[in-house]
Formats: C-alpha cells, sequence, structure tokens
C-alpha cells in the first residue's frame, strides 16, 4: 500500500536520533537491535552491533557455546540458529565476547510447547506496516509516518499487555526509490525527492546488492526503519515477520510503463538481504514440503516468503507473502505459488490444533481498488461506489489476473470448510483497524460459518499515508462479496490482542488517538472487542 508522500515528505531534514527511552535498565551494551524466533525446538535471531566485529560472538544457552553466523559484509549483523532444544523451556540467554567477556546483560527467552503437547492459552498480538523513515511532523499534524519515537514508544504499549508471540505483518519498511520520484507532479519535486533518498545512498542495479554499496544503503534505510524502532524491545519476545510489497522497496503497481510485480532480481535481492540482515526467517519442521525460500541452515530448516507457527495444541497459523512470488498467468495465476497454495489448504483441512487462522499479508473482505487485490473491483473517484469490470471488457486494472480471485476462493472455502475450528483470518497491507465476517463470496455461502477477517492495524503510518489523504477514498466491500462489519475498519495506528483459550479466542482491537502526539503521551483505548465462538 502507497504511503501518502505530500508536502513533508519533500524537506531534506529528518527528525533527531533522539529516541524513546526503553523502560527497563537491561543493558544492551553495543548492541543496535535483537529479534528473536522460536519453535518448540529451536531459536533463530537476528542482531546487529553499533561497529564491525572482528571476531564472532557467542551466544551461551543453556550448557551450549553457540558461534555467530555472519549476515552482512562489515561484521555488525549476527545470526544465531540453534536447534535440539526441548519444548516450553525458558533458557537463559547470554551473548559473549569469544573470550567469555559478556557483551550485554543475559535475557531469557522460552521455546514453544511441543505439537500435540497441551497448552491452555496463548496471547498473540498482531499488527502492520510498521515502516517508514523518520520524518518531521509538520505544523498542522501534517506527517507521512509515524517519527521513530512514537514507534518505539508504541512497541512498549505493546509488550505491556504480554503477548508471548508477535505477527508484524508486511511493509517493514517504505523505500519505493522509483516511483517515490517518478510519481512526483513537478521537475521540482522530483528534485527534492531524489535529493532527499540520495542523502541515505543510492541503489545500483546493475551490482549485487550484497556485498557492495547498494548493501550500506539498505543499512542506512533498514537501521533506522527497523533497528532504531525495535531495538532490543523484543528480546524475549518471538516476533514473527511476514514480507509485502514495499519490502522489496517498490510498491504494487501496474501500468503500461511499469509492472513491479513479480519483483525482478534485483528487488528479490533486496528484500532477501533485508530479511537475512534484520529479522528471523521462519524455522520449519521436517513436515514442510520444498516450496521458495526454503533452505537449511545448520541446525535449522529455515523459510523466507511462506512459514507456519504452532504452539502446541492450541494454535497452529499459516503465514504468507502476497507479492514477491505473485503469477500472471491468468486463470492459473495467484497471489502465491500453487505448491503453496496446496500447503496452505492441506494445513486448513488438518484440524490438528484447537484454534487456526491465516495470516495472508494482503487482506480479504475489502477492496482498496489497487491492482494486487484479490478482487476485479475498482474504485470510483469519489471513493464510495465500487464497480466490477466483467473480465471480458476493456478498462478493468491492467493486468488483473482472473486466477488471484479463484485462488481466494479456494482458501477460503478451505476454511469455512473446517468443522472443529472457527475461520480465521488476520491479515496486513491495508493502513486500517478493523474487524468483519464475510458471509459469502461469489457462488460460495458461509452464513452458517462466517469467515472472521481482521486487519490487524498499522505501526507507522502517518495522517498523510491514510486512503482517505493518500487517495481519497475509503475501503469497501467487493461487489461479489457479502460481509457483515464487527468494527467498521477506522484509519487509527495500533494493534490486534487476541488471547486463544481451550474455550475460544477474544480480540481486542486497540487504537492509538488520532492525529499526531508526542510519545511521552502517547496512550492505547480499546475501539473494539468480541469474541470467537467456542
Amino acid at each position: 500500500m502507497r504511503a501518502g508522500l505530500g508536502l513533508p515528505f519533500l524537506s531534506l531534514a529528518a527528525c533527531s536520533n533522539r529516541d524513546h527511552p526503553r523502560p527497563d535498565s537491561w543493558d544492551q551494551g553495543e548492541l543496535r537491535h535483537l529479534l528473536p524466533l522460536v519453535s518448540h525446538n529451536g531459536i533463530n535471531i537476528k542482531l546487529s552491533f553499533a561497529s564491525p566485529r572482528a571476531t564472532a560472538p557467542q551466544l551461551a544457552i543453556g550448557a551450549r557455546q553457540v558461534a555467530g553466523v555472519p549476515s552482512d559484509s562489515d561484521g555488525r549483523f549476527w545470526a544465531f540458529r540453534v536447534g535440539g532444544l526441548a519444548p516450553n523451556t525458558e533458557y537463559r540467554l547470554q551473548l559473549r565476547e569469544p573470550g567469555g567477556a559478556p557483551l550485554c546483560d543475559p535475557w531469557p527467552l522460552r521455546t514453544f510447547p511441543a505439537p500435540g503437547e497441551a497448552a491452555d492459552r496463548l496471547r498473540v498480538a498482531a499488527f502492520t506496516c510498521a515502516g517508514g523513515p523518520d520524518l518531521p511532523v509538520f505544523p498542522g499534524g501534517r506527517h507521512a509516518f509515524k517519527p521513530v519515537p512514537y514507534r518505539q514508544r508504541l512497541n512498549d504499549l505493546i509488550l505491556d499487555y504480554q503477548p508471548d508471540l508477535v505477527i508484524a505483518n508486511g511493509d517493514h519498511v517504505y523505500w519505493d526509490y522509483r516511483s517515490w520520484v517518478d510519481n512526483r507532479d513537478s521537475a521540482l519535486g522530483r528534485m527534492a525527492v531524489d535529493l532527499y533518498l540520495a542523502s541515505y545512498g543510492r541503489f545500483d542495479e546493475t551490482l549485487p546488492v550484497p556485498g557492495t554499496a547498494n548493501e550500506q544503503t539498505l543499512k542506512t534505510i533498514a537501521d533506522e526503519q527497523i533497528a532504531r524502532s525495535y531495538g532490543v524491545r523484543f528480546r524475549s519476545t518471538p516476533v514473527f515477520f511476514i514480507t509485502d510489497d514495499h519490502d522489496y522497496f517498490e510498491n504494487d503497481d501496474a501500468t503500461p510503463e511499469r509492472v513491479t510485480f513479480p519483483p525482478g532480481g534485483f528487488h528479490q535481492s533486496l528484500r532477501n538481504t533485508l530479511q537475512a540482515l534484520y529479522f528471523p526467517e521462519f524455522i520449519a519442521d521436517a513436515a514442510v514440503p520444498a516450496m521458495p525460500g526454503l533452505a537449511e541452515a545448520g541446525e535449522l530448516r529455515l523459510a523466507t516468503h511462506f512459514g507456519r507457527l504452532q504452539y502446541g495444541d492450541l494454535l497452529s497459523a499459516v503465514l504468507y507473502d502476497c507479492g514477491g512470488q505473485l503469477s500472471l498467468d491468468g486463470e492459473q495465476a495467484g497471489l502465491v505459488p500453487a505448491p503453496v497454495e496446496q500447503w496452505l489448504l492441506q494445513q486448513t483441512a488438518e484440524e490438528n490444533t484447537r484454534h487456526f487462522m491465516h495470516c495472508p499479508s494482503h487482506p480479504m473482505g475489502w477492496t482498496a481498488g489497487k491492482w494486487r487485490e484479490w478482487y476485479p473491483d475498482i474504485l470510483h473517484s469519489d471513493g464510495a461506489l465500487v464497480a466490477e469490470v466483467p473480465r471480458d471488457k476493456q478498462g478493468g486494472k491492467y493486468l488483473w489476473q482472473p486466477g488471484w480471485w479463484q485462488q481466494h476462493q479456494r482458501l477460503l472455502a478451505a476454511l469455512a470448510a473446517q468443522q472443529r475450528r472457527q475461520p480465521l483470518m488476520v491479515s496486513g497491507d491495508l493502513h486500517l483497524l478493523g474487524a468483519g465476517r464475510i458471509l459469502g463470496s461469489g457462488e460460495l455461502d458461509f452464513g452458517a460459518r462466517p469467515v472472521t477477517s481482521i486487519l490487524s492495524g498499522p505501526v507507522g503510518i502517518g495522517d498523510l499515508g491514510w486512503l482517505s489523504r493518500a487517495r481519497g477514498l475509503s475501503a469497501q466491500t467487493p461487489a461479489t462479496l457479502r460481509r457483515e462489519d464487527i468494527m467498521a475498519p477506522v484509519e487509527r495506528n495500533g494493534f490486534t490482542l487476541m488471547d486463544f483459550t481451550r474455550a475460544g479466542c477474544a480480540v481486542q482491537l486497540l487504537g492509538c488517538p488520532a492525529g499526531y502526539v508526542e510519545p511521552a503521551s502517547l496512550q492505547l483505548a480499546t475501539l473494539q472487542q468480541f469474541a470467537l465462538p467456542a
């Protein structure tokens, strides 16, 4: 989803590097960021230091000592991948110099219960669109993105709810370096944006990303948008990162002049390098079949674009990127590849946990008239009406693929066909916080078993990035869909909190105040709460 980049974006002055203080006294040493992910028997950690290291840091975990694997060319970024751990066990972790001197305070991290192991409760926090450069807030509250200190404060408020895990669903960075320049209305605007982007460095598409100036440019951008925003706050809270269009440093556009997805090799490498440095890949067990981005990594199997989390016998979830592997094959097209779809359908049908949810990077249930949607709908310029253009007529979405809709139908049908679990979907991308029940889709009728679809809420979007400001419209119900609102989508920063128990799932949609407030004054309010029936 393109953020609105109005006049404030043209300023060359970024916010200061002053961070919102963490509410604890944990000594992080020279660490700049630390983000963990766990399974029932493995840990995958990504971290970075303020300056390069000549020797690999060591991670003490229980009685084991594990050497870090370098992730970048300079020795600032390191990965720790540890397998063979005990399920449902809290480990004390300590990062050390090779000679034994501690590099930061120790911290706890707990593995998940094993598949099939009884689990009584789980708290999950989910959000989307946490990226964006650290730009000023201009008079009148005009801002394209929330400043980084605001996001830091919001992250602290999320952690105050003590989630057992977090799902960060797409758009972890915003840096669409080609379209941000090309889409300016004037030569002066293009020059100003180009100068701003150049202050972070430039991308040279004739060179590889790793090991060149491209890598340094990417790190300058993502150090601000990811490393500063998260810092070490989530060191004891596993974070599952799903990627979406902006994580490829592009917006999902299709015009006769430019089609941005599926991404070319350079943009795929930008996305893959971003993940290699900053956030952990999914941990895949032996039952996950071969799919794009799945590879062996020391003691673990890791997956990049598509993954699963499982928490004992209580919850399983499938997480999938709806941009990086999309296809343009007409009736056979999909926002995810056919082998991945078959895996999603198989996971949905197994019903081997009490709860289950789909976490796609692009939502089902609403249209904003964008190209890369499940739906063919086009929104009129007033934003209030929806027009579905027949596939055999001219004037529809350029290069929209009917196979995307057919894949949508198969996935929804599988969710609604579950006999023992409530159909649930929690998605990203749209800069909205809301929820609804899908009662029917095309010829499919879910009236007896509606699919609950949640727009998880954006963290980093500023007021110029709302649909109403950036595109002059609001999200609508697709013409072929029947949906009722649980909470009509609102343009508010926030997140979704889900409490899973044996008896059901309690959901809270938590929002920030409208507009901009200083980080120290930021508080959350429950905008809606509801329960999924048992």
